[in-house]
């Protein structure tokens, strides 16, 4: 079940919403619980059972750790930390890896004569990811005494298992909703916003995203002579931006709906695709992830205080795991590989650090870091390397024959005027944020409530109720 289904919108959010609200409010965290686990229930099936594992597991060490650090035991914080990350780590990487580990294996045993390891392939839980390192991130926190242990197993269950964020972030921290978790109330203005929000996510994930994937698959899934010099850059500025308002309208919606029962969640997107650096495009995509690696991992690891060797060494090591963690292909560790490297030479050269006023630089920025973004999208939503690399090929061969067969039968009237519209979000003034607009009260903040509320999510519904919706680009992490 998929935000944008009808199951989901005309069925499961009124139910789960309208319950919520009915309940005192001392139940009302239970049937938001309930609600969560039965959305996941029926996504995943047995699989909630991989989640019901991680809550409990995480609360235990999270109590332990709690205890030994209160009473001084250095050693048995030590151990049950490390038995978090194990435990962890194992449970996303059997999932998550098991697959591919054994393929690669097969393959060497294959061409050395030692054969193949019979596997009938493991089925990977949806938002196993996400769960598991918001799950890390409390055990983490709570060692660290940026949290306290979770008050309740209802509460803590509440926190990893929340169905707004639970299956594509943003990766939340214990700490930001902890409050909320134990007491939290929502006003007519936070259920209006809310559902603003929400409204706008739907209209970016189903009105934009999904009007632009027909494209960027038919690009993607050329080869040969049809992967022509247009097809390759008309589809790859089709994903570019399908990815964006995939993703991004996902966390609106789920913003949205934290807003409407009470919580607060982070931002995850903050104008990316205006970024002067790459370093900069970290710190507006995916920000809840950005953060997850810069205080769990980089930091850790040393982060820039072991002199620039170690720091270049650990900005690598930290995209590769960051390229891993989207998927279990070596695609997704080239990917992870190449932004690695380019925040390396922006560090050394210190691209990373310089300001552009003038109109022509400030174009030269955004036009260089969104041309070195989109190459690296390439690896991503390639099937493979050999793929990926005959996909740069035909980006780099200018030739006269148009788009291919697929990709015209892709391009329709409405998929067009979709990637001419979207396009703008390329162009747009750094400062400008959608969400923001919708708050205020003057003539831009009206119209943009009255194109979302009354023009795009109507739309929007009736594309969903027509079947134009697919699963979100995310789910799959």
């Amino acid at each position: 079940m998929v935000f944008s289904s009808i199951e989901f919108l005309f069925f499961f959010l009124p139910a789960a919403v309208g319950v919520y609200f009915l309940v005192p409010i001392a139940g009302r965290n239970l049937v938001l619980l309930a609600a969560s686990l039965i959305f996941y229930l029926w996504g995943s099936g047995a699989l909630v059972l991989i989640l019901l594992v991680s809550i409990l597991v995480n609360y235990g060490l999270g109590a332990l750790v709690g205890r030994a650090t209160a009473a001084g035991d250095r050693r048995l914080a030590g151990l049950s930390i490390a038995a978090a990350v194990l435990a962890n780590l194992a449970i996303l990487g059997y999932f998550k890896y098991a697959n591919f580990i054994v393929l690669q294996i097969n393959a060497v045993g294959d061409q050395i004569g030692l054969g193949t390891i019979a596997w009938d392939g493991v089925v990977l839980p949806i938002g196993i990811s996400f769960y598991t390192f918001q799950a890390m991130s409390y055990v983490f926190d709570v060692a660290r005494g940026a949290a306290r242990p979770a008050r309740s197993l209802l509460d803590f269950a509440l926190y990893v298992s929340m169905f707004p964020q639970l299956v594509a972030g943003p990766i939340v921290r214990y700490a930001a909703v902890a409050k909320e978790l134990r007491q939290r109330s929502t006003r007519l203005d936070d259920f209006a916003e809310g559902a603003q929000r929400f409204a706008l996510g739907l209209i970016k994930k189903v009105v934009i995203a999904d009007s632009l994937a027909p494209m960027a698959d038919a690009a993607f899934a050329s080869s040969g002579a049809d992967l022509t010099f247009a097809t390759a850059w008309i589809g790859l500025v089709a994903y570019t931006i399908q990815i964006y308002f995939d993703f991004s309208g996902y966390s609106d919606m789920a913003i949205g709906l934290g807003r409407v029962l009470g919580f607060r969640f982070p931002e995850n997107f903050d104008r990316p695709y205006s970024a002067h650096s790459i370093t900069e495009f970290w710190r507006r995509w995916h920000m809840s992830l950005s953060s997850w690696f810069r205080d769990y991992v980089y930091v850790p690891l040393g982060g820039n205080r072991l002199g620039t060797t170690r720091t270049y060494l650990n900005l690598w090591l930290v995209f590769l795991i960051t390229g891993l963690w989207h998927g279990a292909a070596w695609t997704f560790v080239a990917w992870g590989a190449w932004h690695g490297m380019l925040l390396a030479i922006e560090r050394a050269t210190g691209w990373r650090e310089k300001r552009f006023t003038s109109l022509p630089a400030v174009i030269g920025a955004r036009a260089l870091t969104l041309l070195l973004v989109m190459m690296g999208w390439v690896l991503f939503r390639a099937e493979n390397l050999p793929a990926a690399w005959a996909y740069f090929t035909a980006l780099a061969s200018p030739d006269l024959t148009g788009m291919s067969d697929p990709m015209v039968r892709a391009s329709g009237n409405r998929a067009l005027l979709t990637l001419g519209l979207a396009s703008l979000v390329f162009l747009l003034p750094r400062r400008f944020r959608m969400p923001d607009a919708l708050m205020r009260d003057d003539v831009a903040g009206k119209t943009a409530r009255t194109l979302v509320l009354i023009i795009g999510y109507p739309y929007a519904l009736v594309l969903v109720v027509a079947g134009a919706f697919t699963a979100f680009i995310y789910f799959q992490f």
